[in-house]
């Protein structure tokens, strides 16, 4: 049986890519085959093999001992500006299409088979798939066409993390209106919280964890610091956009490691191994 978990976030840049990087490799250490996979994203960073996937997902195969596939990433949106992007599907280059007809005539039509599509791929070939949300899942102007996070979590049957990055501040009201704004369903799959880019004495939001608990009845599974790290930003405008080409895969592979250990000394692993089990 194919094992799932989830990682969404508050919002864009809360560190779901790179909370999803660090646990395949931790999983892969531990013995699972791991894959990633991510309905959806938008990103000009891509990978290129004979098929076009986000560079991220790459990433993460490489984090997971992987074969990089297309299936990782079935629908990649490419933004050419003016509300138009050029959709790639399943690897391969569909054509282009405004945010309006994406969501009312592709996203839960053909875009939700597609993904679903994909997932039974890897599901036929791994032991876990983690998957990654996309922006956050409480776009309440955007819920109904939403294929990045929880209509796949719930078809999917996959355990929920949310991350949020306290660095740009507010980062309990974001975690309890992220959750205020879900259905109850949805808040269901949710089964902690985890906060990321910290800096400082831990100690001082533990007065936070408990009113989270008290409003949420979920746990805070651990927080992360803020780390410099040499991976690529998914939807960074610097220089370390381009190091997934210039570098080699053991440098890589060392850097995926280095974050790995962070994670694990950070986060409650043995937790969201039970949830996964």
């Amino acid at each position: 049986m194919t094992r799932t978990l989830m990682i969404q976030g508050t919002s864009s840049g809360a560190g779901k890519t790179t909370l999803v990087t660090a646990l395949c490799r931790i999983f892969s250490n531990r013995g699972y085959r791991v894959a990633p996979f991510k309905s959806q994203n938008m990103s000009n960073y891509s990978y290129k093999d004979g098929f076009e996937i986000s560079q991220a997902q790459a990433i993460q195969a490489i984090a997971a001992r992987a074969e990089i596939s297309p299936h990782m990433n079935p629908i990649l949106l490419k933004p050419l500006g003016d509300y138009i992007s050029n959709v790639v599907i399943q690897g391969k280059p569909f054509k282009k299409m405004s945010a309006k007809t994406y969501y009312e005539k592709f996203a839960l039509g053909r875009g939700i088979k597609t993904a679903m599509n994909s997932f039974s791929h890897l599901k036929s070939k791994y032991d876990l798939i983690i998957l990654e949300g996309a922006g956050s899942p409480a776009e309440i102007n955007l819920q109904k066409y939403d294929i990045a996070n929880m209509k796949i979590a719930q078809k999917t049957h996959s355990p929920v993390i949310l991350v949020s990055d306290i660095e740009k501040g507010g980062t309990f009201a974001s975690i309890a209106g992220t959750m205020m704004l879900l259905s109850k369903q949805e808040q269901s799959l949710v089964r902690g919280f985890i906060i990321n880019k910290f800096r400082g004495n831990k100690k001082l939001l533990e007065p936070g964890f408990r009113r989270l608990r008290q409003i949420t009845s979920k746990s805070v599974l651990g927080v992360m610091p803020l780390v410099d790290l040499e991976l690529p930003n998914e939807d960074s405008l610097d220089d370390k956009i381009h190091l997934f080409r210039k570098q080699n895969k053991q440098k890589l592979d060392t850097q995926i490691e280095k974050l790995a250990k962070i994670t694990q000394q950070n986060i409650d692993i043995k937790s969201i191994e039970r949830l996964i089990s």
